[in-house]
């Protein structure tokens, strides 16, 4: 009996060890998704079973998508992590190496060279760090096995259909944990929407192109509203209790720089008083700190949506000039 019941119980390891081995191909969701890509975007299910076939599920993306580091930090260590002299040089170097470029999509789409410098490097060291985690497999993870997984459920099928864009094998493509790729870590469904053929190859590379990289992170943020040679941010004093009711209230601006005056916010820098502005209040090494959010700066929160971030890649090209 005794050998009966190991038996028994091997067999049920081994059964499970299987089936979470299985590709994707053989989740339970799987013919619901593969219907799906095939209506919305012609890609036969057989097709699709061959990709996912393919894919594997991983912990660790579970595990670190349940818990961002970004909640918790505070804005002296995310200033730390990401103004550090390492990166500040390495930058002026990035600007130096790809002078021509830059300056060409600073003319083209109105954004500074220094702020798409600072995006790239805030994302990816310049490139070095682009993730390495295979996009198939961190997307069909979160897509079939996160609870939240409606985003990169669709994320997923736009992959699917960039990679046919690209001409492309999904199983080769690389990037972080929540399938953000390239230079410049684009999302599935901003590559196909924002990615341009800077260089006239008839390609969009994100992962090795600089020249794609560069014109479409500015092309991002042209296309997100960025206002040409207007202030991102500036510091600010206040006074009294009545600037409570609108600091880190929400990204988008929904007051004036006349309101907020009015709450006991004081610029430090000449502004229009009809400007659209948020209060913002960061916790820094030496305590709290007020800024000035101006609409560039909700432009940048388009890309990452984060104080923390958004400060972070201003401060960054701020030192880059």
């Amino acid at each position: 009996m005794k050998k009966i019941a190991l038996l028994a119980a091997t067999c049920t390891v081994l059964i499970g060890t299987s089936i979470a081995n299985a590709g994707y191909d053989q989740h339970a969701r799987f013919n619901e998704f593969a219907k799906e890509l095939e209506t919305e975007h012609s890609i036969p299910a057989k097709q699709t079973a061959a990709w996912l076939k393919d894919a594997k599920r991983l912990e660790s993306v579970l595990e670190a998508i349940a818990r961002p580091a970004e909640k918790t930090m505070t804005w002296a260590r995310y200033q730390k992590i990401f103004l550090t002299k390492k990166r500040i040089s390495q930058g002026k170097q990035f600007l130096k190496d790809n002078a021509a470029l830059l300056e060409k999509a600073e003319k083209e789409f109105g954004v500074p060279k220094e702020v798409i410098s600072a995006i790239i490097g805030v994302e990816t060291f310049y490139g070095k760090r682009q993730g390495n985690y295979r996009v198939l497999d961190s997307l069909s993870t979160l897509a079939f096995d996160y609870p939240k997984r409606s985003l990169f459920w669709r994320e997923l099928k736009e992959f699917f259909v960039l990679s046919q864009e690209q001409g492309v094998n999904p199983g080769d493509l690389k990037g972080s944990y929540a399938g953000a790729m390239g230079y410049g870590q684009f999302i599935p469904s901003s590559y196909r929407a924002y990615a341009i053929d800077y260089d006239g190859d008839n390609k969009k590379d994100l992962w090795a192109n600089k020249a794609d990289a560069i014109g479409s992170v500015a092309n991002y943020f042209k296309r997100h509203g960025w206002k040409e040679g207007q202030d991102v941010t500036q510091r600010v004093r206040v006074k009294g209790n009545d600037y409570q009711d609108a600091v880190n209230d929400r990204l988008k601006p929904k007051w004036n720089v006349s309101e907020l005056k009015a709450l006991g916010v004081t610029p430090t820098k000449p502004v229009a008083d009809d400007a659209s502005a948020t209060l913002i209040k960061l916790m820094g090494e030496h305590g709290a700190e007020f800024w000035l959010g101006n609409h560039n700066f909700y432009v940048i929160t388009r890309y990452n949506h984060s104080r923390l971030y958004a400060m972070a890649v201003y401060q960054l090209s701020q030192a880059l000039k």
